[in-house]
């Protein structure tokens, strides 16, 4: 009878050690193994893109060179403004820079990316806020934008651009 005590006892702590050590040891390893988020180089890769693309897209205001502006859109591209039609396809970007520089007078600009997402295959989307200056550095408008990023034989180019201001006008 003792015998059986004494190994119904040991049996008992060996579960409860091996419990204990469940809880204390392998559930958390996998618990940190499965919450680690994982890298998409497609995806790193595209944010490092649009990253060095918006580093220089207001150069073109600034030196009055709309060819920057234009190798940031892909040929097919869209870029859609507030409160006119849309310019879509090759000489959309040319258009649009021509009005923005010299109707609206914009010499210089400022994108904060807020969120990149997609598998970074083919496609992106950014999402972000972007601040417009006069010849003057003021600012003059400000707002939001979303981006459909497209990964061309040039590298990742603006696809779809949308904006909208923060401003009634």
């Amino acid at each position: 009878m003792i015998l059986h005590l004494k190994t119904n006892f040991m049996i008992t702590t060996i579960n409860v050690f091996f419990k204990i050590y469940l809880l204390a040891v392998a559930i958390p390893v996998y618990s940190c193994n499965a919450s680690e988020p994982k890298i998409n180089p497609d995806l790193e890769e595209a944010k490092k893109a649009i990253a060095e693309s918006n580093a220089i897209y207001f150069q073109a205001f600034a030196k009055g060179d709309s060819s920057i502006f234009i190798n940031s859109y892909a040929t097919d591209c869209c870029i859609m403004a507030p409160g006119v039609p849309a310019l879509c396809g090759e000489n959309a970007a040319l258009d649009f820079f021509r009005t923005a520089y010299y109707e609206i007078g914009l010499r210089d600009g400022k994108f904060i990316t807020t969120d990149v997402f997609g598998d970074g295959k083919e496609f992106v989307t950014e999402v972000g806020l972007w601040q417009s200056f006069d010849a003057e550095r003021k600012m003059f408008d400000n707002g939001k934008f979303l981006v459909l990023w497209k990964k061309t034989p040039g590298g990742w180019k603006m696809f779809r651009d949308s904006f909208s201001s923060d401003h009634n006008k």
